[in-house]
Formats: C-alpha cells, structure tokens, sequence
C-alpha cells in the first residue's frame, strides 16, 4: 500500500454489506482507523446513496415519567441508585403529553418520543400509555417510546395502539457493558428489541460514547447494532452528558473527532438507517454538530431538553440549519434522493 493511500474495504466487501454477511470488530476497528477525511468522504458517499444530503428529520423527546428507575445505569440522573437532586415524578396526565405534541409538531418535529423511567413498565402502565400513542398519532406525529424492558404481549399493546417506534438502546459493545450497568444484562435489551421486531414495530436502538470506552468498545457497539437482523431503522448516538451526582460525573472527555469518526462509522455500517445526534448536543459547538451532518447524520432531537438535560434551543437549531442550507422534512422525504 502506497504511502498517501487510506486503508478500505474492497469494493466486494462494500458490496456485501447489504446485511447478507455480519460485519466484525476488526473490520469495524479499520474504519475508525482511516484518517478523518477519507473516512468522512466515505460516509457521504454512503448517506448519498440513500438520503438526501441536504435534509434532516427532527424528532422531539419528552420525559413523560421522570425518575426513581431501578437501574443503575453509572451514566443516567434518574436512577434511583444515585443522588442527583432530580426528585420522582409520576406519569404525566394525557392532556399535558398532547399539548407538548401539539407544540412540537408546531416547531417542526415529525416524530414525537415518549420517555419513562421505568425498568419494566406494568400493564396498567400499558393501557394509559397506549391512549398517549393514540393521541400523538391523530395529532399527525409519528410514535416512538423509550420505557424498559418489555414483557411477552406489551410490544403487541404498543402496537395496537399505533406505536411506530420503540426505543431501547445497547449503550455500548457487550464487553464493557458491565463496567456501567448491573442491573439488566445484555441479552435482557436483546430480547426486548426482538419482542419489538417481532410484532412488526420499527427499531431505534444506539448507544452512548464518552463513558470510558475505548475506540474497539465503539466498535463493538456498532457491530452489535449493525448485525442486528434487519439492523434498526433508527440509530441515536448520544454523547455523555455528565451530571453531577452519577458515577460517570468527572470523566475524561471524549475527543469532538472521535464523536464525529462514531457517526461516519455508523452511517457506513447502516446505510439505510436514521443516525440521528442525540444526547450531548448542547455541549457541541455548531461546527461539530456541522460534521455529523457530513459523517452521515439525518436526524436529530430538537426543543429546548431532552428527558432532563438540556438541548440547544429551536431558534438556535434553525438557524444553524439555515445556514447550512438544510431543509427539514419528514423521514419518508429524505429516502431516494
């Protein structure tokens, strides 16, 4: 190999990479190791194939049970475990999840994400939030809900109630998994994200970088997402925001570079999923942000927070993408450009 020349994949092995054969950790770790530009130029070359380059789609996240969880998840204010002054609530009544539908969907957000800090939700739990679902759909908004893990038969209930998407993320590769969470195992999200696949409903799944993990961890997490069988539609990549009180409080900062080389890589990995900037924006400068747009990202979580950390406000996000020359549109606009 020739001394200016980046390491690739040869063009049989893009070929493959339809999901027919899985991808590994070493070839994934190569990825990473290409330098910024070339890895950067390949991701766009990826995104183009498939999205409109110019396009994004916002989603708005609301918390709509805020916590008490029984996880302890080293990373997350609202595990019961750790004192971070975030106080309990219960779930929020029916008409305040409809007017916060109404007012994103007035601030441009197509796509409405529901959050519960619960381990598992119950089935009284179910029933209630299976009327918020059916109330942000007739609003005109696509669904997704983050709410634990699922039990036999609740994935169905989503979906009767016309849930779109359900979110549960792997957080990071199998390996380091138990350096941040004890409480759930690996296979427990596994299973969840196949009772979700299994009755037809949509998969958004990621993970969280900055939480110690090494380059190979971040790997290893993209490989588990992008071996999935289809792997998700929807891919969250969130950057640590860390809150005082959590074990994860103080840590080393994950280089800007190397969030954006998680993006590219995933982007590749998934061509056809929706990598979408998650936690962690409002500690991104624009020009950062600017580069996940160019790795690959085509959605992001828009308003002022996401669960209970903040988010950069609406009229900084739209300017921002003005000035990009960004157009926001629904999901289905951005395919087949």
């Amino acid at each position: 190999m020739k001394a200016d020349q980046a390491p690739t994949l040869a063009p049989a092995a893009d070929a493959r990479r339809r999901n027919a054969v899985p991808w590994t950790v070493d070839e994934v770790a190569r990825l990473f190791e290409l330098p910024f530009n070339d890895l950067l130029f390949r991701a766009q070359q990826v995104h183009r194939e498939h999205f409109d380059p110019n396009a994004i789609q916002l989603s708005t996240l609301l918390s709509i049970k805020t916590g008490g969880c029984e996880e302890d998840c080293k990373y997350c204010p609202q595990s019961a475990h750790f004192d971070t002054g975030l106080e309990a609530g219960k779930l929020l009544p029916l008409d305040e999840v409809l007017h916060a539908a109404r007012a994103a969907k007035a601030s441009g957000a197509t796509r409405f994400c529901m959050g519960a800090a619960w381990r598992s939700p119950k089935e009284r739990h179910i029933e209630v939030i299976g009327e918020m679902i059916s109330g942000v759909k007739a609003i005109g908004l696509e669904t997704c809900l983050t709410a634990g893990m699922l039990a036999d038969g609740q994935a169905e209930q989503l979906r009767e109630a016309g849930l779109d998407y359900y979110n549960h993320n792997l957080d990071t590769a199998p390996e380091f998994y138990g350096q941040i969470i004890t409480t759930r195992t690996y296979q427990d999200r596994l299973d969840t994200l196949e009772r979700v696949r299994n009755v037809g409903l949509k998969v958004c799944a990621g993970g969280i970088v900055g939480m110690g993990e090494t380059r190979r961890h971040r790997a290893g997490l993209i490989v588990q997402l992008a071996n999935l069988d289809p792997y998700p539609e929807s891919v969250p990549i969130n950057n640590l925001v860390q809150v005082e009180g959590t074990p994860l409080a103080g840590s080393e900062e994950l280089d800007p570079f190397e969030f954006v080389r998680t993006v590219a890589v995933a982007r590749i990995c998934m061509p056809q999923a929706m990598v979408r900037l998650s936690a962690g924006r409002e500690q991104m400068p624009e020009t950062m942000q600017s580069l996940c747009f160019l790795a690959g990202a085509n959605s992001m979580f828009y308003g002022d927070r996401l669960l209970t950390t903040g988010n950069p406000q609406t009229a900084k996000d739209r300017d921002l993408l003005e000035r990009l020359g960004m157009q926001c549109v629904p999901e289905e606009r951005l395919k087949g450009a």
